[in-house]
């Protein structure tokens, strides 16, 4: 019995919608990591901890429906927002302090013309539950609800029924003016013109 606990007691639930859009601060372990990259420079440590405070004290993060919004800074104030639609493509990066801290930055690129990312998020300890999050949000994947025998007809089985219709419905019109086009041709051989 001890032996299953100690097992299953790391494994976390994963992270709602609910629970990723509470996200706003990056975690405490984010102002370790920040020390023990200035500290490697010793004689700069003074100059590199101070923008390394400010931007941890100020940094800010907010999921919506819509986007992320990501605001750092005390004298020059710098805000990114991107929308989930805009989102190219997602990175996940750390290096060996940041995984033995357990963190992650999460890269987020658009179709911007740059060749880095538009918005690195850090400090983050849930990083690969919202990489999935950003994931499904910049496709528009949702979880299909579970369909039932006696319901198999869905809105989703609805909008491909749609689809194929209108499918269907153009490749009438196009078989149409291909033989429209047929039949005027014949006739203008026939006729001698070009």
């Amino acid at each position: 019995m001890r032996a299953g606990f100690a097992l299953t007691r790391g494994v976390q639930p994963p992270l709602t919608d609910t629970a990723i859009r509470a996200i706003e601060r990056p975690h405490p372990d984010l102002w370790k990591y920040y020390l023990i990259s200035c500290s490697a420079f010793p004689p700069a440590f003074p100059f590199l901890i101070l923008p390394a405070w400010f931007r941890y004290t100020t940094l800010r993060y907010q999921f919506t429906e819509e986007g992320i919004s990501m605001r750092w800074g005390i004298l020059f104030r710098r805000e990114v927002i991107i929308n989930y639609a805009r989102i190219q493509d997602i990175h996940l990066k750390s290096n060996l302090i940041e995984r033995w801290l357990g963190l992650a930055k999460i890269m987020v690129q658009t179709a911007s013309g740059n060749s880095g990312a538009e918005m690195t998020i850090e400090g983050i300890k849930e990083f690969e539950p919202l990489r999935d999050y950003l994931y499904s949000k910049m496709r528009g994947v949702k979880d299909a609800p579970a369909r039932s025998v006696s319901e198999p007809f869905t809105a989703h089985a609805a909008s491909q029924s749609e689809l194929a219709a209108a499918l269907r419905e153009v490749a009438r019109e196009l078989r149409a003016t291909r033989l429209a086009l047929d039949s005027r041709g014949a006739t203008t051989e026939d006729s001698g013109h070009v």
